[in-house]
């Protein structure tokens, strides 16, 4: 199939099952359209079964799309953005020193705690797994994804620091995990022996490096935005900034989605206030609020369909289902620990590192990260098990964060009142 046939089938599909949630269902977006792609999937394999061999077709389509490049290389920067956009940059500022650490400290905590707890169950269930993949498993499973996180927080009705706390977590954590991911795999592959100065300026370059190069082009499209009034140009300027600052950034080896969530942070604050008229802000407002909305639905229709072209077994699924668990104990010893240290210096609501784990959502990052694994027998495992963990933080998670919003916070408010 050509690109244009590719691109025609997915937009379609994903605004059918847009159509259906919206009218007769009624679940959050992505989570609903992402349940009914699965429920597709398992559908067109029991119609295999009764020798109606649609599944292959649609498999030989999945087999096209390069799930990895697609959204590491091609959605996420625009989701980053329009997900940086709307943050209140004074809020991050306040709860700077809680970001910093969770996103950095917390993800390797949970990185290690996740690999070393997965190499322990994997052995006792008699899977064989090096303890170096059960790491990169742990690298590539850590990070929350902020695009299936500001999806549901739109929803939750979260306490404004709190919701800041776990966005601004969610924006940067993704970024480390990839650099971690990477220092990891390239060990796991002996493309480098394990060196600390390798790791340690491998983070610099991709992080310090990714934010200050955000922070220039970022100030560069500003520039381009306060110098005309022209809201077409303005959008088409942003639009460059996004495709054109993350492949570059990536050229340079620098981390992309933290410069453009560096970026984003700029425009959506500075830009929007000095460099901007407010005819021009509503139709950027508009702009990129469609694209998220967009490419959310069609990124979670593929999450749902990629179950087609994963090799799922009996004890693959058995250990999914073992490190679903194993993954939250250490996110919330991973966000606990730190957070018992930053309460002598910032506030912490009731229930706010509980609220943090819950919502700490997984999705097509954690996917993507494990089918860019090199081929064999580790992939499998990893691919199968990530995307157990990624199903259920998605569908139970997401669809119980609101409610344990409410059941969490709203006895202190009644307290307080």
């Amino acid at each position: 199939m050509s690109l244009f046939e590719i691109i025609a089938v997915l937009i379609t599909v994903t605004a059918v099952f847009t159509y259906i949630n919206h009218r007769w269902i009624g679940l959050p977006v992505t989570i609903g359209v992402m349940l009914m792609a699965m429920v597709m999937s398992l559908s067109l394999h029991l119609i295999d079964l009764l020798g109606f061999h649609l599944e292959q077709q649609a498999t030989d389509l999945l087999h096209t799309i390069d799930f990895n490049k697609t959204l590491l290389h091609g959605m996420l920067s625009f989701l980053l953005f329009a997900g940086a956009l709307h943050i209140n940059i004074n809020d991050l500022a306040d709860q700077k020193w809680t970001i910093g650490t969770l996103a950095t400290v917390g993800t390797v905590i949970s990185t290690f705690l996740v690999g070393t707890a997965t190499w322990w169950i994997l052995q006792l269930v008699g899977m064989e797994l090096s303890y170096v993949f059960c790491l990169v498993f742990g690298a590539l499973i850590s990070p929350t994804d902020p695009i299936a996180v500001l999806g549901i927080l739109k929803n939750a009705h979260a306490p404004k620091s709190l919701e800041t706390k776990i966005a601004g977590e969610s924006l940067f954590n993704d970024g480390v995990g990839v650099v971690i991911f990477l220092a990891i795999l390239e060990i796991a592959t002996g493309t480098h022996d394990l060196s600390a100065s390798h790791v340690t300026l491998l983070f610099v370059q991709e992080t310090v490096g990714g934010a200050l190069f955000g922070l220039g082009v970022g100030y560069l499209a500003y520039w381009m935005l306060k110098s005309i009034d022209q809201y077409q140009v303005e959008v088409l300027i942003t639009l460059a900034l996004v495709a054109g600052g993350y492949a570059l950034a990536n050229a340079l080896h620098l981390s992309g989605p933290i410069a453009i969530v560096v970026a984003g942070l700029l425009i959506g604050n500075q830009g929007r206030l000095l460099g901007m008229s407010e005819k021009t802000r509503e139709h950027l407002d508009m702009f990129w609020e469609l694209i998220d909305e967009v490419l959310n639905a069609v990124l979670f229709v593929l999450i749902g369909l990629e179950v087609l072209v994963l090799t799922f077994t009996q004890s693959y699924l058995f250990a999914g289902l073992i490190l679903i668990p194993v993954v939250l104990l250490s996110r919330l010893v991973a966000i606990g620990a730190p957070v018992s240290l930053l309460r002598h210096f910032q506030p912490f609501g009731p229930g706010a590192v509980w609220i943090m784990t819950w919502g700490g959502l997984r999705g097509g990052i954690s996917v993507a990260l494990a089918l860019s694994l090199p081929p064999g027998p580790e992939r499998e495992i990893i691919l199968a098990v990530t995307y157990v963990v990624v199903v259920f933080s998605i569908l139970v998670q997401g669809l119980t964060m609101e409610k344990l919003m409410r059941w969490m916070v709203a006895p202190s408010h009644s307290t307080a009142k």
